[in-house]
């Protein structure tokens, strides 16, 4: 049966699957809160570009933290006076992404896009997320003009973020802008910046890979909430949660998908993910496990790398499918 109402409270005693989007009720919103904990909601998505390593200049990029803190995590891009004119008039004249209706244009403070810090003045990026404060440039030996911080992504260390490098700005702009940056002439995008409404729970303290409620196991959360970006993904975090929500009401064990394919690696990432700011991600190669040793020193190129990681994919869910189907039959079998 289906029933068109807006729901304001979840049952304790039924299965349930939370899949509301980016514009939730108030009332919903509210009911979400109260079972996830008042800090475990966000409502604004601001998310940084991410390059892929080997696309970084590393002759031109050198590792270190602002104060000495963290050093191996960060790369960092120099800035001349020069340089950095060319790249502040580029970001100002940049083409920003037509806000939506249903967005809200009075950013928060906290996750402003850059190129609205560059309309406050041209010095505003220099001492806000560009300041080189604490690092010295190992060519010159001296602090840059101004410096744009990577930060590792992921435990491979094939893919870094821009810091305070979210940006409403169209894709193609964002590629030509940040191109500027000196050492990421080259840079190979895995994701652009966004800065958009959204309504997505911290996962990793929320959800097993299941889709479950840790603590709850009656509840599931599916789709873009779960913490993450794009169709294709949020279907497939709802088709994880609609299979296991029917798994316990048939009393049978839950699954999870296989580590090695794209929807287990999403999965792995909004319930595990080891960050202080956790945030929506498109599947990309990097979430993906590595290549083991062997594997490696068989393929050398990237294309070849994916590719290979695409058939091990390919390989390890079709095994699962029939390992899925054949505990199937052996329920059927059992039950006849």
């Amino acid at each position: 049966m289906l029933v068109r109402e807006e729901v304001t409270r979840l049952p304790a005693d039924r299965i349930s699957i939370i899949a509301t989007g980016p514009l939730s009720s108030d009332s919903l919103t509210e009911e979400i809160m109260r079972l996830t904990g008042n800090d475990q909601l966000y409502f604004y998505d601001a998310i940084a570009p991410i390059v892929a390593a080997d696309s970084i200049n590393t002759t031109v990029a050198f590792r270190g933290a602002r104060y000495g803190k963290g050093g191996q995590d960060y790369l960092n891009c120099p800035f001349d006076r020069e340089q950095y004119a060319r790249f502040y008039e580029a970001l100002s004249e940049a083409q920003s992404v037509p806000l939506q209706r249903f967005e809200e244009t009075r950013w928060f403070e906290a996750c402003l896009p850059i190129e609205e810090l560059a309309r406050r003045g041209v010095d505003t990026l220099r001492f806000g997320p560009m300041k080189p404060v604490g690092l010295i440039d190992p060519r010159t030996g001296r602090e840059p003009y101004a410096v744009v911080q990577l930060r590792q992504e992921n435990l491979m260390a094939d893919a870094y973020s821009l810091v305070g490098f979210q940006n409403h700005l169209r894709y193609g702009e964002q590629k030509r802008v940040l191109r500027l940056i000196p050492g990421l002439e080259q840079a190979e995008f895995l994701q652009y910046g966004q800065i958009h409404r959204n309504t997505y729970i911290r996962s990793p303290r929320v959800l097993l890979a299941t889709m479950q409620m840790r603590g709850s196991p009656l509840i599931f959360f599916a789709g873009q909430i779960t913490g993450v970006e794009g169709y294709v993904e949020s279907v497939a975090m709802g088709w994880l949660a609609g299979v296991n929500a029917a798994r316990l009401a048939d009393g049978q064990p839950l699954i999870e998908a296989p580590l090695h394919s794209a929807t287990g690696a999403l999965a792995r990432y909004v319930s595990n993910a080891e960050t202080k700011n956790f945030q929506p991600v498109n599947i990309t190669f990097a979430l993906l496990p590595s290549l083991d040793e062997q594997q490696s020193r068989r393929v050398k190129r990237k294309r070849d790398r994916h590719h290979l990681q695409v058939e091990l994919a390919l390989k390890e869910w079709d095994s699962w499918l029939q390992d899925m189907r054949d505990q199937l039959a052996a329920v059927q079998t059992a039950a006849v």
